[in-house]
C-alpha cells in the first residue's frame, strides 16, 4: 500500500515508519492521522513484524500539529479533528508491539506527543523536545509525559514550554539513548534487531504490565506479574528456548573436557 504522508519500510523482523512531509517539517495533518492509524493496524497484524521504529528522518522529527490546517478549520470540524487525533494516537499508544522513536532534530507539540507514547527513544545529539501549545492557547498532552518524567517535571515542561536538548532529555529519563547525528538511526535499528530475537508474546505481555502496574498496589502488582509469568512459562515456546539453552550448556561442558 502507498501513502502520501508517510513511508513504510519492512526489514528483517521489524518495520520503519517515516513521517514524510519534509516541506511542512513533518507537521501532523489529518491525512497523516488516518495513514498512521492504517499503517499501525497493518503492522500490528503482521506476524513478520516484531518491532516498529517511528522516525522523521535526520533533520526533523515533527513540528507537531499542522498549524496551517488548524488555522482554517471550521468550528463544525473541531470535534472530528480531535477525534481523529485521539484515534491515531490511541492506536499507536495501545500497539501490542514495541515501539522505538528515532528522533533527529525537533520534536515539537504533537511530535513530542508521538515520542512520548513510544516504548524506547533514541535521539540524535541535535534533537530538541518542546511543548509550545500554551502559546497558541490550547493544552499540551500531559498524561503520557507525566508517566515518563513524573508529575512535577511534566508540569514544568508543558507550562513553561522551554526547549529540552537531547542530553537533558536523557538526564530526566525522557529518552533512552543519545547518539551522534549520523548514528542515531543505526542505534534505533540495533534496538529493533535485538527485539526481533525476543518472544513476541512475552513482549506483548510485558507492555501490558508496564501499562497497568504503575497504578496498582504492591501486592496486586506482584500477583499480576507472576500470573502472567506462569502463563508464559507454560507455553511450548518456553520449552523450546529452555531446550536450546540446555543444549548449549551441554556443548560447552563437552568442550571443557
Amino acid at each position: 500500500m502507498t501513502y502520501n504522508t508517510i513511508l513504510l519500510e519492512k526489514k528483517n523482523g521489524y518495520a520503519v515508519v517515516k513521517l514524510n512531509r519534509p516541506e511542512e517539517m513533518n507537521a501532523i495533518s489529518r491525512e497523516m492521522h488516518h495513514e498512521l492509524t492504517e499503517v499501525f493496524i497493518d503492522l500490528e497484524n503482521d506476524p513478520e513484524v516484531k518491532a516498529i521504529i517511528i522516525t522523521g528522518g535526520e533533520y526533523i522529527f515533527s513540528a507537531g500539529m499542522d498549524i496551517k490546517e488548524i488555522a482554517v478549520i471550521s468550528d463544525a470540524e473541531v470535534d472530528a479533528y480531535f477525534e481523529s487525533a485521539v484515534t491515531y494516537l490511541g492506536k499507536i499508544y495501545s500497539c501490542k508491539k514495541p515501539l522505538i522513536a528515532a528522533v533527529g532534530g525537533f520534536a515539537l507539540g504533537g511530535g513530542f506527543n508521538l515520542v512520548a507514547i513510544c516504548d524506547l527513544v533514541v535521539a540524535s545529539e541535535s534533537a530538541i523536545f518542546c511543548h509550545p501549545e500554551l502559546k497558541f492557547g490550547f493544552n499540551p498532552l500531559f498524561y503520557p509525559l507525566s508517566q515518563i518524567v513524573g508529575i512535577a517535571k511534566a508540569k514544568e515542561i508543558v507550562m513553561l514550554g522551554e526547549p529540552i536538548g537531547a542530553n537533558e532529555a536523557l538526564k530526566i529519563g525522557l529518552i533512552n539513548k543519545v547518539a551522534p547525528p549520523e548514528k542515531f538511526m543505526e542505534e534505533a535499528e540495533n534496538m529493533a534487531a535485538i527485539l526481533t530475537k525476543r518472544s513476541a508474546k512475552a513482549l506483548e505481555e510485558l507492555k501490558k504490565i508496564t501499562a497497568v502496574v504503575p497504578g496498582m498496589d504492591k501486592i496486586a502488582a506482584l500477583e499480576l506479574e507472576f500470573t502472567i509469568s506462569a502463563h508464559l512459562f507454560a507455553r511450548d515456546e518456553r520449552k523450546l528456548h529452555m531446550s536450546e539453552v540446555l543444549f548449549l550448556e551441554k556443548l560447552r561442558k563437552k568442550k571443557q573436557k
